[in-house]
């Protein structure tokens, strides 16, 4: 299973609306408001990088109130599970 983390910039005021419309995707195991240069930050699962993409794209970025998106791919541990 590989794990990122996405950085969202939502519109000024629109942080609620976009974290609820976020946890409504299956593949987000975590989902929080934080302060910063970043209105939300989410972790997301998938079998593959590729499937990350495909989660970011069709999943995250077409909803209508986020302005831009940062994210972060885990590394598997050397020797250990890939995550």
């Amino acid at each position: 299973m590989r794990r990122a983390y996405v950085m969202i910039t939502s519109e000024v005021g629109a942080e609620g609306e976009v974290l609820e419309e976020i946890w409504e995707i299956p593949e987000v195991k975590e989902a929080h408001g934080i302060h910063g240069a970043y209105d939300v930050i989410a972790l997301i699962e998938a079998e593959t990088i590729k499937g990350i993409n495909e989660i970011i794209q069709s999943k995250i970025r077409c909803i209508d109130k986020i302005r831009s998106t940062l994210t972060l791919v885990c590394i598997p541990p050397e020797g250990g599970e890939p995550n």
